[in-house]
């Protein structure tokens, strides 16, 4: 399976977006990803830290999953 490369940047912009479209996440934001050594590709980032505000933490931990897991498909970190 081919992913498509972003920068840094890019991806915690696409990730960002993705968290707070989730029910209970408006307010959530992450502080940056991070390369995950020796992957080349696919999910070769991880979410490190997110930002609650007024989300719950629940409900962020259960988006934070869902995003990480469907954007790690389709892209990796360049």
């Amino acid at each position: 399976m081919t992913t498509i490369g972003k920068t840094n940047a890019e991806l915690t912009e696409l990730v960002n977006e993705a968290l707070g479209g989730q029910p209970g996440c408006e307010t959530a934001r992450i502080t940056g990803l991070q390369p995950v050594p020796g992957v080349r590709g696919g999910r070769n980032w991880e979410i490190p830290s997110v930002a609650l505000g007024d989300s719950l933490i629940s409900d962020v931990d259960r988006a934070v999953i869902t995003i990480h897991r469907r954007l790690g498909r389709t892209f990796h970190l360049i």
